[in-house]
Order: C-alpha cells, then sequence, then structure tokens
C-alpha cells in the first residue's frame, strides 16, 4: 500500500508540476492577448475600415460608378480569367508533385522539393524581370517570338505565367506533408486488390487529401487574385487591357481618383473575405472530423 500511494502521490507531483510549466500566469496571458488584439487592430482591422469608409463614403451610388467603369471591369474580369486558367494549372501539378514526392523514391527528390520551394524565395519584382529577360522583345527567346507573331511580355500570357510561377507551391507544399504522413499502405492495399492507378486514386487517396487540396485552392486562388509585383513588371500596365485589379487599383490611385481606387478595393477586399470565410470553413470542418473520428476509433 504504501509503495502504490508513493507512486500515486509521484505521478500527482509530476501532473501539478507540469501543470504550472505549460499555464502561464493570468497576467502575461492577459498582456498576449491584448497584444495581438492591438496588433490585429491597428495591421488589420484599421485599414479594412478605411478602405470601406473611403469606398462608401460618398455613396453607394458613386462606388458602384466606380466598379462598373470600363477599365474596372475590364481588369475584374482579367482577374478572374487568371484565376479560372492558373488554379486548375497548379492543382494539378501540385497533386503530381505532391503524389511523387511522397510516394516514390527517386534520385533528385530534394531538389524538386526546393524548386517547387522557390517562389517563396525569390521576390515577385525579380520574377518578372526574368521572364522579361526571357520573353521580352530583346529578350533570349524574343526575336523568335516576334517572328513567329507571339506575344508573352505585355500580353495576358506574360500574366498567367508570372502568378502561375508565384502560386505554384501552394497546393504542393500542403499536400506534400499530408500523403507522407498518410504513407503507402491504403494504396498498396488497394492495388493488390486489382484496382488500377486511377482507381486507387480516386476512391482512396483524394478522399484522404481533399481537405488539404481544397485549403491549397483557396491560399493559390487568394494569392492570384492579389497578385502584384511580378504583374507589374511583365503587364506593361495597359488600361483596359492588361491591368489586373491591383494594378488598376494603383493607377486610380496615382491618379488621385481615391474614391475610385478605394471602391475597387473594397471589391478586392471582399473577395479575400469570402476567400478567408471558406478557409476558416474548411479548417473548421477538417478539426470536426478529426474529432468524430478520435471519439469513434474503428474497430
Amino acid at each position: 500500500m504504501t509503495t502504490s500511494s508513493t507512486v500515486i502521490e509521484t505521478h500527482d507531483t509530476i501532473a501539478k508540476r507540469w501543470r504550472r510549466a505549460t499555464e502561464e500566469p493570468a497576467w502575461l496571458r492577459i498582456i498576449l492577448i491584448t497584444i495581438a488584439l492591438i496588433f490585429l487592430g491597428l495591421f488589420l482591422v484599421l485599414p479594412l475600415t478605411v478602405v470601406l469608409y473611403g469606398a462608401f463614403e460618398q455613396g453607394i451610388g458613386v462606388w458602384y460608378d466606380a466598379v462598373s467603369d470600363p477599365d474596372a471591369l475590364s481588369a475584374i474580369r482579367l482577374t478572374f480569367l487568371i484565376v479560372a486558367i492558373v488554379v486548375p494549372l497548379n492543382t494539378l501539378f501540385g497533386v503530381a508533385a505532391a503524389w511523387s514526392i511522397a510516394k516514390f523514391e527517386f534520385r533528385g527528390k530534394s531538389i524538386l522539393i526546393s524548386l517547387i520551394d522557390m517562389p517563396f524565395a525569390i521576390s515577385p519584382v525579380v520574377v518578372g524581370l526574368i521572364f522579361v529577360i526571357l520573353f521580352g522583345s530583346q529578350g533570349w527567346l524574343g526575336p523568335w517570338l516576334s517572328a513567329h507573331d507571339m506575344r508573352i511580355i505585355f500580353a495576358v500570357p506574360g500574366i498567367v505565367i508570372v502568378i502561375a510561377f508565384g502560386t505554384l507551391p501552394f497546393v504542393a507544399r500542403e499536400l506534400i506533408p499530408l500523403m507522407q504522413q498518410q504513407g503507402k499502405e491504403e494504396e498498396e492495399a488497394s492495388l493488390t486488390l486489382g484496382a488500377n492507378g486511377w482507381k486507387t486514386f480516386w476512391y482512396v487517396t483524394l478522399p484522404n487529401i481533399k481537405w488539404g487540396l481544397i485549403y491549397g485552392v483557396i491560399l493559390c486562388n487568394a494569392r492570384a487574385m492579389g497578385e502584384f509585383g511580378a504583374v507589374a513588371v511583365v503587364s506593361g500596365r495597359i488600361r483596359g487591357e492588361t491591368n489586373t485589379m491591383p494594378l488598376h487599383i494603383e493607377v486610380l490611385y496615382n491618379e488621385y481618383m481615391f474614391t475610385a481606387a478605394f471602391a475597387v478595393s473594397s471589391l478586392l477586399t471582399g473577395l479575400a473575405l469570402v476567400t478567408i470565410a471558406i478557409k476558416s470553413a474548411v479548417e473548421w470542418n477538417e478539426e470536426r472530423r478529426q474529432r468524430i473520428a478520435a471519439a469513434c476509433p474503428p474497430l
């Protein structure tokens, strides 16, 4: 009995020390939460308030006139067109790259991972300059493109290329650790039972990665809509032709059309907030699924 009591007391003592080591004092928690709220207020809530106030300060009619201007509509259409092209392309690439890295062993895997991460490390302006050097009229491929009547720089293809490059890692980087954590056992069992590769992916792999895939697509979409630096270099900023929404906002602001700039900014902000809401819903759904799975383990 004495030994048992001693073990119980030792366990309780360790548990109390562990709680003391991992639980911060109340005053420290209050300070940290206050600092976080102040930063959120200064760098998130305040800018959003300024944008919305500037957009609707002169009334909904002025806001509507600004966003329905032909140049604004052209920028909106171009932004959605680029997103519609870039996001599916990077989704396909991300799934293929994640599948290859997580499921196969091959030489150069670390190099491939480093190349996928490269857009995170390179400045968007430098990315734009790289493609100008490649595809510009005086660039390496410029004369050949001119001879075949093809335009990359100062045209939509150039914008698509730089945004695709900038958003390339998001889907892949979301899926690689997820697929590595899941391992190969389920896919190997499916193949052993006679399923082909496509059925294995569709019925085994995809259900396991669907929430990570959706999360990566949302991040890719958000970055594609808001890309500025690389697009500013390769687009030529031609109003009504190669201006995306961020570029159009800059043009309006530089021309002292502040209300119109804030109006288009509010539209872009609204799209970003919708993206964040979808992202939060996906995260909540995934956390809920994990709680249910933890509460009801398989028999």
